[in-house]
């Protein structure tokens, strides 16, 4: 059961990377594309930063503090895989870590995080980008366990 977890993680990081580098090749900057009447918006936007471009001007920062949050993260997924049960978090953590591990990527290697989602939910004009929805869910999963 424990791989389960892990093809999660890696199967949502190889599609994840799948999509940006389409998006890379094929999609032009600017263009908005709406899907399901106009709840998704699909857009090609390079973030230099973190969430809401935060430290943007400050890559190799955001870069290293990037992987060490997932180097992090993943020392607790496997603390998680000896245990029974906890089926939740493990889910929560799989798809915490397929977001992380593809937007580290980005990150030291285009030098920005390819987002290309965006969801209609204005929240003081936020909009939530992929590796939002990926961090949230797996919060949310967690939370549902406490």
């Amino acid at each position: 059961m424990k791989n389960i977890y892990t093809a999660i993680a890696a199967l949502l990081c190889g599609a994840d990377s799948l999509i940006k580098y389409a998006i890379e090749r094929n999609h032009p900057d600017g263009e908005l594309r709406p899907a399901l009447h106009g709840k998704i918006i699909i857009r090609k936007f390079h973030n230099k930063g973190a969430m809401l471009n935060l430290g943007a001007s400050r890559q190799q920062t955001m870069a290293v503090l990037s992987v060490i949050f997932t180097v992090f993260m993943t020392g607790v997924y496997v603390g998680t895989l000896g245990t029974r049960g906890r089926h939740m978090l493990k889910t929560g953590l799989s798809l915490i870590l397929g977001g992380a591990y593809s937007n580290t990527y980005d990150r030291l290697f285009r030098k920005y995080v390819v987002d290309y989602v965006s969801f209609e939910v204005r929240i003081q004009s936020v909009r939530f980008w992929n590796y939002d929805r990926f961090l949230s869910a797996g919060h949310f999963t967690d939370e549902g366990v406490k």
